[in-house]
């Protein structure tokens, strides 16, 4: 096995190590405080070609492998994992489904300005009624003469959805055939027919922006249809395989900046006449973080490297989602522990360390649904 990074992805982690140090962590506490979207540097993160990174160049994106997805999501969510998500979900779930399902007509059209950054996307799954019971859509597209659809349903939980221009939407099609009628569309979030809902305040990644999306007759025609009538069910769970890939490089990136803040902290606070990195308790906590999150990022990295060659990875990244996010927890939890009081306060990042990591364990799948994923392949596997 060789786990030698290429000196192109050694280049490419330290430049967006260097941007997310210069320019992304000194504006992390301010943009939560504020629950500021960070548009300043999602559009920097155009100019360097991260909003695109695995779509060929011919469509506007960068060109690059998922190993080099994961090393620049793990940098830019360990300065901010606000700014880590929105950039998650413009390659992972907007990007990916287009460059895999849509026709050439289509890229040229969606993806490419996606890819570039000059349009920004988001993915809509979730319901207010269905979060994991994601086969159970509401949300329906009645087909009319023309050939055109008519949409009507709400999604609830969408990341980027204040700011978004492109929407990749499932809707039932034909409620008879359960998931063989859900169809999957590429929706204009500023035709009519769409409205979005209040901004979601939530506990953590509060500069990333999270609302509903409300369709009352909004209108796809048939070239806004992404694969194929009544197949969106199979565009939507393999968007969700490699979305978890990106989810668990966010949850390193948080787990990381954690651990390198207690470590760091543990150096310089005394307590009984010395540092309390001295403390065997404090050296077990740093131990037990430190081969936590090499081996989580192991996980990512293999689950991203079978996407590179091809190969099946939907337990592989269901793998890598479950393990970084659990891990993020307790790396997230025992860094505030080793801050003492001083990390239940704002004034110490560790404080929104801990709270940003909590969504990693539920969106883009629960860790429940992670453990079944992981076990019917496991028994399928078996025989």
């Amino acid at each position: 096995m060789h786990f030698e990074q290429t000196e192109d992805q050694k280049l490419l982690q330290q430049s967006v190590k260097d941007w997310a140090d210069k320019r992304v962590a000194p504006l992390a506490a301010e943009l939560d405080q504020n629950h500021r979207y960070p548009a300043e540097l999602v559009q920097e993160m155009a100019e360097m070609g991260l909003l695109g990174m695995c779509v060929p160049d011919q469509w506007g994106g960068s060109g690059m492998d998922h190993v080099s997805y994961v090393l620049a999501m793990e940098e830019v969510s360990r300065a901010c994992a606000s700014t880590g998500v929105i950039m998650s979900v413009n390659n992972s779930l907007v990007c990916d489904p287009l460059k895999r399902f849509a026709t050439d007509a289509q890229k040229e059209k969606w993806l490419k300005p996606l890819a570039q950054g000059k349009k920004l996307g988001c993915y809509a799954l979730s319901e207010p009624g269905t979060g994991s019971d994601a086969a159970n859509q509401s949300c329906t597209a009645t087909v009319n003469d023309d050939g055109t659809y008519t949409i009507v349903g709400t999604k609830n939980w969408i990341t980027n959805g204040p700011t978004a221009d492109t929407c990749i939407l499932f809707a039932m099609t034909d409620r008879s055939q359960g998931v063989r009628g859900i169809t999957s569309f590429i929706v204009d979030l500023h035709r009519d027919g769409v409205e979005r809902g209040k901004l979601e305040d939530k506990l953590g990644i509060t500069a990333s922006g999270t609302c509903s999306l409300i369709f009352d007759g909004y209108v796809a025609t048939p070239d806004e249809v992404l694969g194929e009538v009544n197949k969106g069910f199979k565009v939507a769970m393999t968007t969700l395989d490699g979305g978890r890939i990106g989810i668990a490089a966010q949850a390193l990136g948080i787990a990381r900046a954690a651990f390198e803040a207690a470590a760091l902290y543990s150096t310089e606070r005394k307590a009984f006449g010395k540092p309390i990195s001295a403390l065997q308790a404090i050296q077990h906590k740093l131990a037990d973080m430190a081969t936590e999150l090499d081996a989580a990022r192991l996980l990512t990295l293999k689950a991203a490297w079978l996407k590179d060659q091809g190969k099946p990875y939907g337990k592989a990244s269901a793998m890598a989602k479950l393990y970084a996010s659990e891990m993020s927890h307790r790396v997230c939890h025992q860094a505030l522990q080793v801050h003492g009081g001083y990390g239940f306060v704002k004034e110490f990042a560790v404080e929104r360390h801990y709270r940003d990591q909590r969504i990693t364990e539920i969106y883009e799948g629960t860790s429940e649904i992670q453990r079944l994923v992981i076990a019917r392949a496991v028994l399928k596997e078996l025989g």
